[in-house]
């Protein structure tokens, strides 16, 4: 992955298409579904619904600025491949070093929260590591995008998991997955790929060309996100307020999520900032 600094002409609205054309697909795929129930058409629905938001995210990105050095197929390559070896690496050391849950019901302690985030978030950080060790990674703004990427898709993948879950232990009820499918939906923007995006943006910042430095503002930056993580999951979700059209989201889910996009917008405008004067 290596590529010379450019300015890409893209359409700064490309994430609303993709947006309003996936929404349309996977709208379609669930009223399909019911009136022909085709369970054939179920993975079909969870995927579409699952990934949704988290492309849109990246996309998103991607649009606002024109400064990276990034080309779409290498941030569609850290989706995917980046996701996957997060998404596994945790899997086999929650397995190792998480207490089993009795049931799935069960919530989190706030200390199990921390844990899941140190793994978590050290997984998905790695696989950024990975993914850059053969280009320039001294440009903050790369190490956004690429963080993002590698986040959202960790997002997409576990959150299908859930969707999956949903559908199990609710006996087979469709209607299940389709409601965790968008409640996760709802929430994806605020979690895994903002973490990630603002550790990758730090990282990047405080390395040299070739060589990734782990400096005290890196150091702060990834306790920063673990202790977001953390309280994610193991914080008392018992206080609530209902959205239109009836989702309950806790306060404690809005201050996390507020803290988590304010620091990604501080970190995005310091990037682009830096990055800029190379234009010139």
């Amino acid at each position: 992955m290596s590529g010379t600094w450019q300015t890409p002409r893209r359409p700064s609205r490309s994430w609303l298409q993709v947006f309003f054309l996936g929404f349309l697909l996977f709208v379609l795929t669930v009223v399909v579904m019911a009136l022909t129930s085709n369970s054939n058409l179920y993975p079909t629905v969870i995927v579409i619904g699952n990934f949704l938001i988290p492309v849109v995210f990246v996309a998103f990105l991607y649009d606002h600025q024109h400064i990276t050095s990034l080309s779409p197929e290498q941030i569609a390559k850290s989706f995917c491949l980046g996701g996957v070896l997060g998404v596994l690496g945790a899997s086999i050391l929650e397995a190792l070093l998480l207490p089993p849950q009795t049931s799935p019901d069960q919530e989190l302690s706030f200390r199990s929260g921390l844990l899941i985030g140190l793994i978590e978030e050290g997984c998905k950080i790695l696989a950024v590591i990975f993914l850059a060790r053969k280009m320039r990674h001294d440009s903050p703004i790369d190490g956004l995008l690429l963080g993002a990427a590698v986040g959202m898709g960790f997002a997409a993948l576990e959150s299908t998991g859930y969707a999956f879950n949903a559908f199990i232990y609710s006996h087979g009820r469709f209607s299940a997955s389709i409601v965790e499918t968008i409640l996760r939906g709802l929430i994806a923007p605020f979690g895994h790929g903002t973490w990630t995006a603002i550790l990758s943006a730090v990282l990047f910042h405080e390395s040299a060309p070739y060589r990734f430095r782990i400096t005290i503002p890196v150091i702060l930056v990834f306790a920063f996100v673990v202790v977001l993580h953390g309280a994610w999951d193991g914080l008392p979700h018992s206080l609530y307020f209902v959205v239109p059209p009836g989702f309950p989201i806790s306060v404690a889910t809005l201050i996390i999520s507020i803290l988590g996009i304010g620091a990604l917008v501080v970190v995005y405008k310091h990037a682009e900032k830096e990055r800029l004067p190379e234009q010139k």
